[in-house]
């Protein structure tokens, strides 16, 4: 694919060359320089505006969303310094929690800023995105295979651990893992676990699905098909219906007879209501005994971090997570879920800070879905972020989705070119 100009060509590569990436464990600092990067370009571009080489100028003005999210991330960082302060939790700590900011949070108004400025095509990121596909395809073989084979769950842990960073996770390559409930491998191909695994499978899937060429669009969904299944997560398997279906259903709202349609399946409710509940509150209970363990150890760390931001932190939360009790198997208190974690961390504060742009931005690339075909890949991944807030901390993941924040903030540039033409 040609690319246009040298931003262009940067994003190709920073995306084509994932798995080359995870090969030597550099993900977890790929994913923040490419973003101060492009966003370092993006200000330069705007400081010079015509001074700037011609196929690098940015063209109209800065997306009122992407303010928002500026200003709700550095609203962040506010609340990150309260906390710390707070609870005294001294310099080091809230440097180093600072840096852990710059590489988390930060990449939510960053790679959108860049995307808004930068003249990048959405093609571009679609096209990548479906060649890590092909990728993934080639050696899904081997990686499916090594269970039977006898190869190591763990290849190696990269050196590039001492950049620092949430844990060795970060910078471990794998062949799979094993499922310590049931002791049956799961796969989590670039991710540091399974279950994030099958979200970013997810967002293959929507990206494949807007490749205009047939050969790589198969290849993307496969290969994210691949990743959801083979990642075990069942998050995913519900993630990939609602993000792909919904926003190409959603276009209906705008012709009266999805509206009749409504109206007779509302009537029908009072027919049908009952087994549709008692069909879905025994879907609901099936889902969270698919993997016990696992749903009893989130809900209990849900309900601690619940308890102690509500008698403890109201305003700026705790600053930082704290280890589980035994209970929970150590894991952290704030982790496994976005919006808990935010009240433990960083208070009302932060998850205000979340709230507002998440929910403005959602209604906004909702409505521009109605009327356009350019909406539904933003809506999708916008539905993926959202689904991800609820079993995941996003901040942490954010160096993985970093194609998907370019992609919004490139969306939010071409909603403002058709209303200036």
């Amino acid at each position: 694919m040609r690319r246009a100009n040298p931003a262009e060509s940067f994003v190709f590569w920073a995306i084509t060359l994932t798995w080359a990436f995870y090969a030597v464990g550099a993900l977890y600092i790929v994913g923040p320089v490419v973003a101060w990067l492009l966003a370092c370009l993006a200000a330069i571009s705007l400081y010079l505006g015509p001074a700037m080489r011609t196929d690098l100028q940015t063209a109209g003005s800065l997306p009122a969303i992407v303010l928002l999210w500026g200003g709700s991330m550095f609203v962040m960082l506010i609340a990150l310094w309260a906390g710390h302060l707070g609870w005294d939790l001294g310099l080091v700590q809230t440097i180093k929690s600072s840096i852990g900011w710059a590489k988390g949070w930060a990449l939510l108004f960053l790679l959108p800023f860049a995307g808004a400025v930068l003249p990048i095509r959405r093609i571009v990121l679609i096209r990548a995105q479906t060649i890590v596909g092909f990728i993934t395809l080639i050696l899904l073989p081997i990686l499916v295979l090594a269970p039977t084979l006898g190869l190591p769950e763990t290849i190696f842990v990269s050196p590039l651990k001492a950049a620092g960073g949430p844990g060795p996770e970060y910078f471990t390559v794998y062949f799979y893992t094993l499922d310590p409930a049931s002791g049956a491998p799961r796969w989590q191909f670039y991710a540091p676990w399974s279950p994030f695994a099958g979200l970013l499978g997810v967002v293959m899937v929507c990206f494949a699905l807007e490749d205009r060429d047939r050969r790589w669009m198969l290849a993307g969904i496969l290969a994210g098909l691949a990743m959801i299944f083979l990642s075990k997560s069942r998050m995913s398997l519900v993630a990939l219906v609602i993000c792909t279906v919904t926003p190409r259903m959603i276009p209906l709202l705008a012709k009266g007879v999805a509206w009749q349609w409504a109206a007779g399946i509302a009537a029908s409710m009072a027919v049908v209501g009952g087994a549709v509940l008692d069909f879905a509150t025994n879907g609901i209970a099936a889902f969270k005994s698919a993997r016990a363990d696992s749903t009893r150890v989130r809900e209990t760390l849900q309900r601690i971090a619940y308890e102690r931001w509500h008698t403890e932190a109201v305003w700026f939360g705790h600053g930082t997570v704290e280890p589980g009790p035994h209970l929970v198997e150590y894991m952290p208190i704030g982790s496994h879920h976005t919006w808990y974690g935010l009240l433990f961390v960083k208070g009302l504060t932060g998850f205000f800070a979340l709230v507002v742009p998440m929910a403005a931005h959602s209604l906004i690339i909702a409505v521009d879905c109605v009327c356009h075909k350019r909406g539904r890949l933003p809506l999708s991944i916008m539905l993926v972020m959202l689904i991800l807030t609820f079993g995941e901390n996003i901040e942490i993941e954010a160096y993985l989705l970093w194609p998907a924040l370019l992609l919004l903030g490139i969306h939010a540039r071409e909603m403002v070119a058709s209303t200036a033409d």
